[in-house]
């Protein structure tokens, strides 16, 4: 089968259903429907050639990661743990995050949040609040935040936070 008869059958395909597919998914639609023996290299190869082919997403950068070590914790204000959990309420079917703010030395909650969304930004108020309640100034730099990898901690609002305060942060490879 040559290049050409190929592209017909690649361009048929695209006006056709397959128009959203990539290159992976129309060589199986060419398996299928035409009972060619092609390769998917070839398919994106031809399919580059007729300059057809979606650009790819950006890969966007991430936050750098810090693993956690283990501390001795001597007073409070040196390591605060942050975790979320989420639940439901049966009656409304509804879902709702809970994120604390525990310090380590003492086991007090120091700060906390709820409500139906959880994003890194409303983990940054929380931990504003948490951090004036304790008195803690924008220059005291020993307090090193610990949590999870979930994505409200490995995202840039976090990281930016603790970077502007001053603080340590890092993260478990499990959960808290």
């Amino acid at each position: 089968m040559t290049d050409k008869q190929v592209k017909t059958y690649i361009l048929t395909l695209v006006k056709g259903e397959a128009s959203a597919y990539g290159y992976r998914k129309l060589t199986s639609c060419l398996r299928r429907d035409y009972d060619l023996i092609i390769n998917k290299k070839k398919v994106y190869r031809l399919y580059k050639e007729l300059d057809i082919l979606i650009p790819q997403r950006e890969v966007k950068e991430k936050a750098p990661r810090h693993l956690a070590k283990n501390r001795r914790v001597t007073g409070p204000n040196q390591l605060c743990q942050v975790d979320i959990k989420y639940g439901s309420v049966r009656s409304s079917r509804r879902f709702f995050f809970l994120a604390i703010a525990i310090d380590v030395y003492d086991r007090s909650i120091v700060g906390y949040y709820h409500g139906h969304v959880c994003e890194g930004s409303h983990i940054v108020s929380m931990l504003e609040q948490a951090l004036q309640n304790r008195g803690l100034n924008d220059g005291e730099k020993n307090l090193i935040i610990r949590s999870d990898n979930g994505p409200q901690f490995c995202g840039w609002a976090f990281h930016r936070f603790c970077e502007e305060r001053g603080l340590g942060e890092y993260r478990l490879n499990r959960p808290i």
